[in-house]
């Protein structure tokens, strides 16, 4: 059953998409999506040629926040700033990469307090992204931190946790179902057992890693619907080299803005 104030918001990247914003959010708007997610401009001129672009295609958006600083003290620093520059354009949500994975469990905690604190002070919501590489790289280190700060929230990117594992997690459903519970955001990009991508989602022989996915979707979503709550998605699949290629040419085997649109649609129809 579903309560009023549910509803499904599914934007798109503009990773790989070689053009500025008003094409991009151009492109966006016209393939049907509702809006954007991208990294936050790093320049005043770049934070107005964004806001003009969404405002005059009429889209949403929500901000990537993260930081490449190898030194933590440097790290947190500009993953805060980040934080607390974005608040004043009210994007929808910060989906954060957040730390390194070899950030120890001390240090991680301090983004995740920061995360809530934010979150708390400008009533925008931070989500902790399950991302190879970042403090939530793996599903058994992400429960330290889960049980550890019952307001975390994620950006589930089950994906990067089925290249780690190499496995489609059927043994950890315990862990699963607390990541289910926590998540506001999804990432719906495809992965296997070997790696964060499919070639193509739609080719049969990955049949069962898409099964996977969208059985962790649905749950996802029934339980917003079942709380009345908004759930929002971005279609992620990448380009080269997330996108495998032809040896020696570096032709992609697919076409990602084709693979997104065809997920973004696959998504209004599965759960509208």
């Amino acid at each position: 059953m579903r309560k009023p104030g549910f509803s499904l918001t599914v934007l798109a990247t503009n990773w790989g998409f070689n053009g500025n914003y008003d094409s991009f959010c151009a492109k966006a708007k016209a393939e049907g999506y509702d809006g954007v997610e991208v990294w936050l401009p790093g320049t005043v001129q770049e934070r107005d040629e964004l806001m003009n672009a969404v405002a005059k295609h009429g889209l949403k958006y929500g901000f990537l926040c993260g930081s490449g600083e190898s030194d933590f003290a440097k790290h947190l620093r500009e993953f805060e700033k980040i934080l607390r520059d974005g608040v004043a354009l009210k994007p929808l949500y910060f989906n954060c990469h957040s730390g390194k994975d070899w950030f120890n469990f001390e240090q991680g905690s301090r983004f995740v307090q920061l995360g809530l604190d934010v979150a708390k002070s400008s009533g925008v919501p931070v989500y902790h992204e399950t991302h190879r590489g970042r403090l939530m790289f793996a599903a058994q280190i992400t429960r330290q931190y889960m049980e550890a700060f019952p307001g975390l929230r994620l950006t589930l990117d089950v994906s990067h946790w089925c290249a780690v594992h190499e496995s489609l997690l059927s043994d950890q459903p315990e862990t699963m179902r607390m990541a289910l519970s926590r998540t506001d955001h999804i990432h719906a990009r495809i992965g296997h057992q070997e790696g964060p991508q499919v070639n193509d989602p739609r080719a049969p022989e990955w049949a069962d890693a898409v099964k996977a996915h969208y059985a962790w979707w649905d749950e996802i979503v029934k339980r917003k619907a079942a709380e009345g709550q908004p759930i929002t998605v971005l279609t992620e699949f990448g380009p080269p080299t997330y996108l495998p290629t032809v040896p020696y040419t570096f032709q992609p085997l697919a076409d990602q803005w084709d693979i997104n649109v065809y997920m973004m649609k696959t998504l209004r129809e599965r759960y509208k």
